[in-house]
């Protein structure tokens, strides 16, 4: 029975809060318990701010309400609760490490200090009261959230007068390096037409160059993270950022090339590195008939096989 209860109390609490009816489940009502340690025989005034990650908010479920989410579900937490949290001031998102990539492991969230101090009074007088006190701060948290995750993102300049912002880490950082530097040595002329972004999984997409060229933008996730269009020559070059993930490998080839079917430009293959520790680690992969550019060594290019250098076969 107290297990029900305190989650009939979460929901009753988000619902208080304005949140959409996509929020109001069991799951939601889970991760508001979990980000301030609520168990089934806790008082809400021993409420908690922990710092709690995906995987963890899943464990506690578990271990404190009986609830077993499968693995396959983390994303399911992290896109239909915690975004919606942390978008309507109920959490933060990385306090401690603002400039946290969005794609780590060890992402945390913790509770708003001024929600906390109104859950703390649930079930009390008092309540009402902090909780409006909240919700009139609630749109100024928001934005200032916002503003503190947009200073940690990286600026990507597309054209004159014309930015967007990526996500903060180590991914996003080559991939500004891939369009600034690589792009200015090798495709001086060349026009962008799509830079990928971990966050919001495409950072700039230029539609009426992709509408030109007969493609359209892949929603599964197989687009390349840069793909810059040498109008001069017909060359579509067709970039993978490598940090954590693989190069262009053979299979991730010919994924590529009946991606771009559809257009007449011929296409080029270029699998790029922070450094050459990290480009050593995946050397065994690496396609033949592409490129191997290295962000700490820009001026140069490692060419791997055939009879062209930097060009489509």
């Amino acid at each position: 029975m107290s297990k029900k209860k305190k989650l009939q109390d979460a929901q009753q609490i988000l619902e208080s809060l304005g949140m959409p009816r996509a929020q109001l489940n069991e799951r939601s009502a889970l991760c508001l318990l979990a980000l301030v340690d609520v168990r089934p025989t806790s008082s809400w005034a021993a409420c908690k701010e922990p710092l709690v990650g995906i995987t963890p908010i899943m464990d506690w479920a578990k271990s404190h309400y009986g609830v077993d989410y499968a693995p396959n579900t983390r994303e399911t937490f992290r896109r239909q609760s915690m975004h919606q949290f942390v978008e309507a001031g109920i959490c933060r998102y990385n306090p401690d490490k603002p400039d946290r990539p969005v794609n780590s492991p060890k992402a945390v969230y913790q509770i708003e200090p001024q929600l906390l101090d109104a859950l703390r009074a649930f079930g009390t007088p008092a309540y009402q009261q902090k909780l409006k006190l909240f919700q009139d701060s609630q749109p100024s948290l928001v934005a200032r959230y916002a503003k503190e995750r947009e200073m940690a993102s990286i600026p990507l300049v597309i054209k004159e007068g014309q930015t967007v912002n990526l996500s903060p880490g180590e991914h996003s950082q080559l991939i500004a390096d891939i369009v600034h530097q690589f792009g200015a040595r090798y495709a001086p002329s060349g026009e962008l037409a799509y830079v990928g972004d971990t966050g919001d999984k495409y950072g700039f997409l230029n539609k009426e160059l992709f509408s030109e060229m007969g493609l359209a933008l892949d929603s599964h996730g197989k687009m390349p993270d840069v793909v810059i269009y040498a109008r001069e020559k017909n060359w579509l070059i067709l970039v993978e950022s490598v940090t954590s993930h693989g190069p262009i490998d053979s299979k991730r080839q010919i994924e590529l090339t009946r991606l771009f079917e559809p257009t007449k430009a011929g296409l080029i293959f270029v699998s790029a590195f922070p450094d050459r520790r990290t480009f050593l680690k995946y050397l065994s992969a690496i396609a033949w008939e592409s490129e191997v550019w290295i962000a700490d060594a820009p001026t140069h290019l490692i060419h791997f096989n055939g009879t062209r250098f930097l060009g489509p076969y």
